[in-house]
């Protein structure tokens, strides 16, 4: 390799003696990458480091991209699919070290002086956070974990908290105390608003023109978004328990709801999207009082629950609906209020108690690492998200980053 650099030395007297071409270079590209695809993330770093053509060479995306989908939270789902393309794969390589050993920068970039329970999407270079009865548009500062000081814009329109919301294809979709549903278009002035249960709604997603509901009423509920019939209620499902978390198949053929775990059913029950009537129900050894407080997709067939029996479950539709074929138990014995996956390797989960944020490799049994945010007073943390290098974590009073490109 060393014959390969064609940036040798000066040769006495100073001057610089011609090199020979290396035999490397005569092979065509297909082959070098093909060479090079049996190297290690450790031996194509050093690769890199022999010359300017061998940097190039071994930094392209088609090298690391393999190595990546072996990481955590580097961008790429079980499939294969890109989440972050535009990002350099090999910085993600990196970055994902930092991840799995817990290497970040932290700081608090908002607070508010009144106890909430906030919820937040991320979208590209936006983080939108539901504070009381609005929710609010801040902008990513670029190169830090900050937020500009001021929002860029207030979505209005419940008279009570927003309990939760979704963004989807540029629309925010939330759900109120108040009973209300309220739809923004992020950009434009539409709005519309319209009472959907007798109580809070707790939990909402849209895919597709279609939104669903779940209220503490006991509740769900199908709503059309379709032109003329906007508000309009499609079905209700008579859940029999309060509804504290909801989503909607990525194929729009079903949906899931979490509930209270206060009767004798099981608290994730999944529902045909089109007549609302019952599928199927996961599980079968829930101990009463364990409400599944959040659900999350990662494929049609692949689905994250986590709740007040301490547990993150990993269910498989496609093999058993009786038991998940993974799980995750807290170390502390806390509840479970918040997760999200990286869609491969990487879970993410927030505790009821002292702002416990936890990373979880799939691969393995124990917990990964663990952030304390609140102290010296405990709190929640009621919602996060993440990017391939920060992690948001919203709790009672404040919105905490993790910084993972700054270890």
């Amino acid at each position: 390799i060393t014959n390969a650099s064609s940036e040798e030395g000066p040769a006495e007297g100073g001057s610089r003696a011609a090199s020979p071409p290396s035999p490397l270079w005569a092979l065509p590209e297909e082959l070098l990458l093909l060479i090079c695809s049996y190297l290690d993330a450790q031996a194509l770093g050093r690769l890199g480091q022999v010359c300017r053509r061998l940097r190039f060479l071994s930094s392209r995306d088609l090298l690391w991209r393999r190595i990546a989908r072996g990481c955590l939270n580097s961008g790429f789902t079980q499939l294969g699919t890109d989440l972050a393309a535009g990002i350099p794969v090999k910085e993600r390589v990196k970055v994902s070290r930092n991840w799995k050993h817990g290497r970040c920068r932290r700081e608090i970039v908002l607070k508010w002086k009144c106890n909430l329970m906030p919820w937040m999407e991320l979208d590209g270079e936006y983080l939108y956070l539901s504070q009381a009865e609005n929710i609010q548009a801040y902008r990513l500062c670029a190169g830090s974990t900050g937020l500009q000081c001021h929002p860029q814009a207030i979505f209005s329109g419940h008279q009570e908290d927003v309990c939760r919301f979704v963004l989807v294809n540029s629309h925010i979709v939330s759900g109120g105390g108040d009973g209300n549903i309220v739809l923004h278009k992020i950009r434009g002035s539409y709005s519309a608003k319209f009472s959907a249960h007798e109580q809070e709604v707790n939990c909402v997603d849209f895919q597709g023109g279609l939104i669903v509901s779940g209220s503490r009423d006991r509740t769900a509920k199908v709503w059309s978004l379709s032109t003329g019939r906007v508000g309009q209620c499609l079905h209700t499902v008579q859940t029999e328990d309060r509804v504290w978390s909801i989503a909607i198949s990525p194929l729009l053929s079903s949906f899931v709801t979490g509930t209270a775990c206060c009767g004798h059913t099981s608290p994730l029950r999944i529902w045909d999207l089109e007549s609302s009537q019952l599928l199927t129900c996961l599980g079968t050894d829930f101990h009463r009082g364990a409400g599944v407080l959040d659900v999350f997709y990662e494929t049609p067939s692949l689905l994250l629950s986590c709740g007040y029996d301490t547990y993150i479950r990993y269910w498989d539709i496609r093999t058993s609906t009786r038991k998940c074929v993974q799980e995750w138990e807290e170390p502390h014995d806390s509840a479970l209020y918040c997760i999200r996956s990286d869609k491969n390797h990487m879970i993410a989960s927030g505790s009821s108690y002292y702002g416990v944020v936890r990373l979880w490799d799939k691969r393995q049994t124990q917990c990964l690492q663990s952030f304390h945010l609140s102290s010296p007073t405990s709190s929640p943390v009621y919602c996060l998200r993440f990017s391939t290098t920060h992690l948001y974590a919203a709790l009672a009073s404040a919105l905490h980053v993790l910084d993972f490109t700054a270890p």
